[in-house]
């Protein structure tokens, strides 16, 4: 601004958050809030489309594993992509896919298109995932990055009770009524508008690139003060870097031990989670309970998933990130054999749904830590491979599950993933490196 002393600064590092600065995160939750009715609305169809398309258990699970499959290939292209091209673009291409395949699901009355669909869907979403988890750590301060990662979230995961709550309505109406859920994935479609008219590139990424004059615009519109970046470029790469260091330098001499850390997190930590998430209602049922109980367990138990988000937004940012991780970890492990013994429905929904928060916080913590472990210009390369990674470690435990059922019971399956939380956190306890509240130019 004319006039106006420049201030040199670290990007956001100490400095308010402005309102025009908070609507580039409410653009997120927007996106956030779509992108999960999208992911979470396929497990409340399904039964209609068994009942109406006449489709059996391995139809679903043809569905299931191309799902699965596209968002681990969205993970890695979206996170290798969005460093090349760029935090914004990856973001805008993102909506559009889940937006758009969700409409076609919607339409389609052939089952291969339905796969088809249903798989960009899965593509798109962890697309935008994996984009806008590294894009939060480079627009927010180092002293807030994990409060904004997770209230972010905590907003975009209040879709997952409201889409439950919406096809319990819906679903009913009449057999075709299953398609107006998918219709309503075109609401991402106001998301993409919104972050096409208002949504900034990264500064961080824009100095990556050699150019500075724009980031420092950025910077002044999300900030209202004239900020000289020049001593900030000066820490990192500002030229576009060779494509074998953006692929490779995570397993780099200087990068190997983090992310020798972080693969062991998200080896164990994702397979586990999933099985709160995505097996409750089938293990309950298959314990006891009837249909429509887990049903309504399962409904309530997702409460836990917002409210894990915005509980863990108050404490993330302590303890360099690592503390509250282990903290995290620990208390799954508690809680999880807790979870696997009791018998009373009300003290099952209680304890299932502070376990789901536990985990819920606990996953977009890892989020944030991964994009603070890596340097700008191999970041969401980075992030995509391990959340990738972690969602492959996801579809080849699924079969898994059952067969540990049969042998091992309702609480074996929970005494498993207690241990699978105790390892990560035992090797984050001795290894890991602290993140959280330092400038993300002086961990790289």
């Amino acid at each position: 601004m004319p006039g106006q002393e420049r201030i040199r600064n670290n990007y956001f590092d100490g400095l308010q958050v402005t309102g025009r600065h908070k609507a580039v995160f409410f653009i997120i939750m927007v996106a956030y809030f779509c992108e999960q009715m999208d992911n979470w609305n396929f497990g409340f169809i399904a039964p209609a489309l068994m009942q109406h398309w006449g489709l059996t258990m391995r139809d679903i699970g043809t569905v299931t594993f191309w799902y699965f499959t596209a968002m681990t290939c969205g993970g890695f292209v979206g996170g290798f992509i969005s460093d090349l091209i760029g935090r914004r673009k990856t973001f805008l291409i993102a909506i559009t896919l889940f937006s758009t395949a969700s409409i076609i699901n919607g339409l389609t009355d052939d089952f291969h298109v339905f796969v088809a669909s249903r798989a960009l869907t899965g593509f798109g979403v962890f697309c935008l995932m994996v984009c806008s988890q590294a894009y939060i750590a480079e627009m927010a301060p180092a002293e807030s990055r994990g409060k904004w990662q997770n209230l972010v979230a905590g907003v975009g995961f209040c879709a997952v009770p409201v889409i439950g709550m919406l096809c319990r309505a819906i679903i009913p109406l009449h057999e075709e009524a299953w398609r107006y859920i998918f219709y309503l994935g075109g609401m991402g479609y106001i998301a993409l508008f919104i972050a096409w008219k208002y949504l900034d590139e990264s500064p961080r990424w824009l100095v990556s690139r050699g150019r500075i004059k724009e980031a420092e615009f950025v910077m002044r519109d999300l900030t209202h003060l004239d900020i000289d970046l020049s001593e900030a470029a000066s820490k990192g790469a500002t030229k576009k870097p060779p494509m074998r260091e953006v692929l490779l330098g995570m397993i780099s001499q200087k990068y190997i031990k983090r992310t020798l850390v972080i693969l062991v997190l998200v080896l164990c930590t994702n397979p586990a989670t999933f099985v709160v998430t995505n097996w409750t209602a089938t293990l309950l049922k298959a314990h006891g309970f009837t249909l429509e109980e887990c049903l309504m367990a399962t409904t309530l138990i997702s409460i836990g998933v917002p409210l894990g988000l915005f509980a863990s937004s108050a404490f993330t940012d302590m303890g360099g990130r690592k503390i509250p991780l282990v903290i995290m970890l620990a208390a799954m492990a508690v809680l999880a054999p807790i979870f696997g013994n009791v018998s009373s429905y009300w003290t099952v929904v209680g304890v299932g749904a502070l376990l789901t928060a536990f985990v819920m916080g606990l996953g977009f913590t890892i989020f944030s830590y991964t994009a603070e472990s890596y340097p700008t210009h191999l970041r969401n390369t980075a992030t995509g491979f391990h959340s990738s990674i972690g969602r492959l470690a996801v579809a080849f435990s699924q079969p898994l599950i059952p067969l540990v059922y049969a042998a091992y019971s309702f609480d074996g399956v929970f005494y498993i993933f207690s241990a699978l939380c105790v390892v990560p956190a035992l090797v984050l306890a001795l290894w890991g490196a602290r993140t959280g509240g330092k400038s993300l130019e002086d961990i790289a």
